[in-house]
């Protein structure tokens, strides 16, 4: 990985975006999206969900939505752990993140809205886009505001605060998106999430 991340642009997608939330295009560069897709498919994929997944650092559990010291899954890997401490350097996590999610997205899948187990998990959820784009769904609480959010490539949101707790976020399964009046087809998306455990 190179030693210091391109970050063309730290502004919002949308001064709409709930309070404790921050996107960043570009977080990544195309040469460390390839590295990255590389290690990550040339590690073993979990098929417990609908969607292919890879744990790092803590197994979670989503049935009983759990985390605890028996789920320790070992340190994380290099890339994960460089990563780690970059999104803390760069002040998008207060701590350095100890778990790590890997998702697969193909056309036509998604996740459903939810907000991340709050007794598991500390303040922020991280998560770092491969591949393809999409849209992030974010939904307040009492389901009467939908924020739409397109996750470009190599990008990278935050979610702390209020965009963790009162907030909702998911991803539809459709095959397509609407970005800026334009029709974009689905391919391949892998997401990155850093997460710290709280034990």
């Amino acid at each position: 990985m190179s030693p210091s991340l391109v970050h063309e642009s730290d502004e919002p997608l949308s001064t709409e975006l709930p309070q404790g939330a921050r996107y960043m295009a570009d977080y990544l560069t195309v040469k460390e999206e390839l590295k990255l897709l590389s290690l990550i498919d040339a590690a073993p994929w979990l098929n417990d969900l609908k969607r292919r997944v890879q744990h790092y650092g803590y197994r979670y559990d989503y049935r009983s939505r759990n985390i605890d010291y028996s789920m320790f899954l070992g340190p994380l890997p290099a890339w994960a752990a460089y990563f780690a401490v970059e999104l803390c350097k760069d002040g998008l996590m207060p701590t350095i993140a100890d778990q790590v999610i890997v998702n697969e997205y193909l056309p036509g899948q998604g996740i459903a809205p939810h907000i991340d187990c709050t007794p598991c998990f500390e303040d922020a959820i991280v998560s770092i886009s491969l591949g393809s784009s999409c849209i992030m769904n974010l939904i307040n609480a009492a389901g009467t505001e939908q924020i739409d959010v397109p996750l470009a490539p190599r990008s990278v949101i935050s979610l702390t605060e209020d965009s963790r707790y009162k907030w909702k976020h998911g991803i539809k399964s459709v095959k397509s998106d609407l970005i800026d009046n334009v029709r974009v087809e689905r391919g391949r998306r892998v997401s990155l999430t850093f997460r710290k455990v709280k034990l």
